[in-house]
């Protein structure tokens, strides 16, 4: 296929809108299914070159969930815990531990749900039965991947009316070394970003504590490599082999800290006693239930404890989860991760990133005001490495 004409661009005004290949050669896509449009090929092709990447890293499946050109989470493919299944809500899936991309999936669609909502996926493998039972029953706009079993694509073109879209990628595929891009008219061209992140990139350790575990050494791969691909300024929190916490397109890094913590502990606070035994009522949807979650944990606009208001979500009314409570649960949950796209500039990062349970840290490093950041790392225990590297995404 030399080109593929789409509905529209970005938006419904920009009319006409196709890809195809610079050089008139074949695209490297089969659309199997569905007719994605210009931001799902976006998604999908940036989405792609991550989990690519993750694979290479670490040699362990891959999957990332994406929205609006940035991942909300990536994962690769770890068992889970019987907590982490429930708060994935892939509890009732039998043998998942038989297929590590399906663990994959279900750690990255289940890390960050409320961005999740109708997100694209991109897997590292072919896609099996399992994964592609998973993926069915989630709001999803599309998929793509290096191939699919006969069982899988059945199972996947039944999503959206038979209109979901699934897209299958050449894995042998190797883009031109210089790309360009046109922004009001004007040609933009630079050569690939293909910087490799692996372990030797965090061997410059700048804290007193220079001790990096293995785990450690997998989780600050992922934030990075998942920072790679999304819109800057970034931080990215890991732990446990998969993006807890993405805080992308802030002006402030600072910014980017809070917002990327604060995902985090979401995320570690769906997998308390508080949270896994809620009495949602059996009608019900998963989407609901992500709302009244984060609700219930955030304390947003709308009260789901509040009389009048728990007995649309709930078959008992539930005791709020208070400041307090949250506070002592996370503070047992240790060992984090951070990698940041650019510099940490100021201390007050470190200090917001402590309070969600960072130890590891990786930056670029550079700034004026590194040894400042060095010594608050040191107040910590935290270890820190400076890689020398940008990875400003836009």
């Amino acid at each position: 296929m030399k080109e593929f004409e789409l509905k529209y661009g970005c938006n419904p005004n920009q009319k006409p809108a196709k890809i195809y290949m610079k050089d008139g050669g074949d695209l490297p896509l089969t659309i199997l299914n569905g007719k994605p449009g210009y931001i799902n090929f976006l998604d999908a092709l940036n989405s792609y070159q991550l989990v690519k990447e993750l694979k290479e890293a670490l040699g362990l499946p891959a999957v990332t969930s994406f929205k609006h050109v940035s991942p909300t989470s990536a994962a690769v493919g770890l068992p889970l815990s019987d907590d982490l299944k429930k708060a994935c809500f892939a509890e009732d899936i039998e043998n998942l531990e038989s297929s590590p991309l399906a663990c994959a999936y279900a750690r990255a669609r289940g890390t960050d749900r409320m961005c999740s909502f109708g997100d694209w996926v991109a897997l590292s493998d072919e896609c099996d039965a399992l994964t592609a039972t998973l993926i069915k029953r989630e709001v999803s706009d599309g998929i793509i991947a290096p191939g699919y079993t006969d069982e899988a694509l059945a199972i996947l073109k039944t999503k959206r009316k038979g209109n979901y879209n699934i897209v299958q990628i050449d894995p042998d595929y190797v883009p031109a070394a210089q790309e360009t891009k046109q922004v009001y008219g004007v040609t933009f061209e630079q050569g690939r970003n293909n910087f490799k992140i692996d372990r030797a990139l965090l061997s410059n350790r700048v804290t007193a504590n220079k001790d990096l575990p293995d785990s450690a050494v997998r989780d600050l791969i992922i934030s990075l490599i998942t920072l790679k691909y999304t819109q800057s300024n970034s931080v990215c929190f890991a732990y446990n082999g998969q993006a807890i916490g993405v805080g992308a397109g802030q002006q402030s890094r600072i910014h980017c800290t809070r917002l990327a913590g604060s995902k985090a502990d979401t995320w570690f606070l769906r997998q308390s006693k508080q949270v896994l035994e809620l009495p949602f009522r059996p009608d019900l949807g998963r989407p609901d239930r992500d709302n009244v979650i984060d609700g219930y944990i955030n304390q947003n606009e709308e009260d789901v404890c509040a009389e009048g208001i728990w007995q649309k979500y709930f078959t008992t009314r539930p005791a709020p989860f208070t400041r307090k409570e949250q506070k002592a649960y996370l503070a047992t949950r240790q060992d984090v991760a951070l990698g940041s796209d650019a510099f940490f500039p100021f201390s007050d990062n470190i200090e917001r990133a402590a309070r969600s349970g960072v130890r590891y840290i990786a930056q670029p490093g550079g700034s004026v005001r590194d040894s400042a950041v060095i010594d608050c790392c040191d107040r910590y225990g935290m270890v820190m490495a400076f890689t020398g590297m940008r990875l400003f995404h836009h």
